[in-house]
């Protein structure tokens, strides 16, 4: 384990030995009392002794014949009131050797000492000896056999040894089991999210219900009044543009000249039906489309792209790039790879090249409102929202250098649905990239209204698809699992829902700033009044 802080090894030290809190600064007066006693016993003693030494040491076969009854007394106090002193020193104030929690004004918390858990069984040697580091806390689970024990005995051991609680994170209602190797490491607990649903949204004839994970008050709210206005004004049409996962490793040679025989080997078409045959062997979802090849100096970069099914498919492209590696190195032995991922992929990084070329399943969806919604549902007019448009999310952006960013608010959306679908959240970086457009139609009585969205990376299995509150919002979508009649359909499918709640979203934020009413509506749906005495005007 790493090293702790010395109040966290006085922790474990008197971990099965719980002690009265008493600061060295409120010893009771009587102890008070009795420590200046035995100062002044100790400093007149040796004061008086100090000139006698000669004497005492003259006195031939010393012993108490050749002392006065004064000397005895003198030397009985020295010795005792010694004694006294070297103990309270010895034994630090003789106070109980505590844990000390960080002062509260370095963390901002109400610091407490915790009394530990007893547990049942051998569990609590068990726990002792994840703090002692003689049983590692990450082998738990392979030890015990039971995951929820070991998540129960690891949290109690991080409990003695921070001298911290747990309280208010729950541990009990979840299957460890189906974390266990696949989403989550060293378990505690698990954390609790809201979750909304924003609809019905009508998406290519059909309506769907989507599930948002969220705690920003006025996004659901928001999200589903753009739905209302999409839906009665006919719905979202989507047509997906490409589909492609990329992992880019990358390799070196010992020179410039030498890494551009590779990149000129791999864009020949008939080497790359050969490295597509052998990538495509590493999976039956997953099929090669493209190498992208980018170099610097001795370092090429292979950005391979391909499809996977409906799994969002990182894991798979790595392993098919992994067996084409080893095939490239019969014919270019000297290839030296650096790393399967050189960070041209790119993932879950901003970069150009997701923005251009697109990453995961690239989407647009499309609508156009009629202007009688506009007014009843989104309160405001065709002309606002287009003028807005064009300030804010084209020319504020563009002004700001934004990367993909050329959108209301779509990382709102974006992230909701990924964290209940069970996607990975961090991928909202690039599967955020959005650009939102607006015109009046129809002789500008209607609006039209569009999001691209070049990197939308989803899955419907693998990652935390599976675990039980996240397959029931893929389910509510009908989408759960992989598709038997046509492999990637869910997946997709997904995408295109992603996208469609982006344009909600975006649609009805932006008439709220069209009209004034984004203050408003965030002052009663993302403020609370508990226990403050405000009323809602």
């Amino acid at each position: 384990m790493a090293s702790q802080p010395a109040h966290a090894t006085r922790a474990r030290a008197h971990a099965s030995a719980p002690q009265p809190v008493v600061a060295p600064n409120m010893l009771p007066l009587p102890m008070k009392l009795l420590n200046i006693v035995a100062w002044v016993v100790f400093l007149l003693s040796a004061y008086h002794l100090w000139p006698s030494t000669e004497r005492l040491h003259s006195i031939p076969h010393f012993h108490l014949k050749g002392l006065s009854v004064l000397d005895l007394s003198v030397i009985l106090a020295f010795v005792s009131s010694l004694l006294y002193l070297f103990c309270f020193f010895g034994i630090p104030f003789l106070q109980p050797d505590l844990p000390v929690p960080p002062p509260s004004e370095c963390t901002g918390m109400d610091d407490k000492f915790i009394v530990p858990t007893v547990l049942p069984g051998n569990d609590e040697e068990i726990v002792k000896a994840v703090i002692s580091g003689e049983v590692p806390s990450h082998a738990l689970e392979k030890q015990l056999g039971n995951s929820r024990r070991a998540a129960s005995i690891r949290r109690e051991a991080i409990q003695r040894t921070i001298g911290r609680t747990f309280d208010g994170l729950p541990i009990n209602n979840f299957d460890y089991d189906s974390i266990l190797g696949r989403c989550c490491e060293l378990p505690v607990g698990y954390v609790q999210l809201p979750v909304g649903v924003a609809g019905p949204l009508l998406l290519d004839g059909l309506e769907y219900y989507v599930p948002m994970a969220t705690t920003e008050g006025c996004l659901v709210a928001s999200t589903n009044r753009g739905c209302k206005a999409i839906t009665e004004s006919g719905g979202v049409i989507s047509t997906i543009l490409k589909d492609g996962m990329t992992r880019a490793p990358a390799v070196r040679f010992e020179t410039a000249a030498r890494t551009a025989q590779l990149k000129f080997f791999l864009e020949q078409p008939e080497n790359l039906e050969t490295i597509a045959h052998i990538f495509n062997r590493s999976s039956r979802y997953a099929r090669l489309q493209v190498i992208k090849c980018g170099l610097a100096g001795r370092y090429l970069y292979m950005r391979f792209v391909c499809s996977t099914g409906d799994a969002m498919g990182m894991n798979m492209v790595s392993k098919g790039v992994q067996d084409v590696l080893e095939f490239l190195q019969d014919d270019f032995p000297d290839m030296e790879v650096i790393s399967i991922s050189g960070n041209y992929c790119a993932d879950k990084k901003p970069a150009a090249l997701n923005w251009i070329e697109g990453r995961g399943k690239s989407v647009v969806c499309e609508a156009t409102i009629k202007e009688e919604i506009v007014k009843k549902v989104l309160k405001t007019d065709v002309a606002s929202l287009v003028e807005l448009n064009v300030i804010k999310n084209l020319a504020g952006s563009a002004l700001a250098g934004a990367m993909g960013g050329f959108n209301a608010h779509a990382s709102n959306i974006v992230t909701a649905i990924f964290i209940a679908t069970g996607q990975d959240p961090a991928q909202n970086v690039e599967s955020s990239h959005c650009i939102t457009m607006m015109e009046a139609v129809n002789g500008g009585r209607n609006l039209h209204v569009s999001v691209t969205m070049p990197c939308i990376e989803v899955g419907t299995v693998g990652g935390g698809t599976h675990l039980a509150a996240q397959a029931a919002c893929l389910d509510l979508l009908g989408v759960k699992g992989a598709s038997v009649d046509s492999p990637g359909a869910n997946a997709r499918r997904l995408a295109t829902i992603v996208a469609g709640a982006v344009l909600a979203g975006e649609l009805s934020l932006m008439s709220a700033l069209a009209a004034g009413q984004l203050v408003k509506s965030h002052m009663k749906y993302n403020r609370s009044s508990k226990g403050i005495g405000l009323k809602d005007n």
